[in-house]
């Protein structure tokens, strides 16, 4: 199994950028395919952006197509998001997960995930 950690959420301005990481640990990192969702404050978890093992095909809400960038750095077991542009309706917790197949937009079909990391965004 892998073990996820995020880093690099916090406050930002609208318009801002912020780059989140998620370092995994345990598992082979390459093996995952990796997606990044949030969670804003009383609504659902909604499916933000996934990157398949090589990192070479990405896949996007339509919420983040042109504004966010997920990438991956396999030597460094490491899972980015790129977010530019922020507003207001990105503030929420964003996590990393591992799942096994590509491109998945459910939360069900990923088997590990970080704890998280929030983004506050004011206007």
């Amino acid at each position: 199994q892998v073990q996820l950690v995020e880093s690099g959420g916090g406050l930002a301005q609208a318009g801002d950028f912020l780059r989140l990481s998620c370092a995994a640990s345990g598992d082979i990192f390459s093996g995952y395919a990796m997606a990044w969702f949030r969670q804003a404050p009383g609504k659902e978890r909604e499916f933000v952006a996934a990157i398949d093992r090589a990192g070479t095909v990405t896949y996007y809400a339509d919420s983040a197509k042109g504004r966010f960038t997920i990438s991956r750095d396999n030597h460094k077991a490491t899972l980015y998001l790129q977010m530019t542009g922020l507003n207001f309706e990105d503030t929420a917790q964003y996590c990393c997960a591992a799942g096994a197949s590509n491109g998945n937009r459910w939360a069900t079909e990923y088997a590990y995930w970080g704890q998280g990391t929030q983004v506050t965004v004011s206007s």
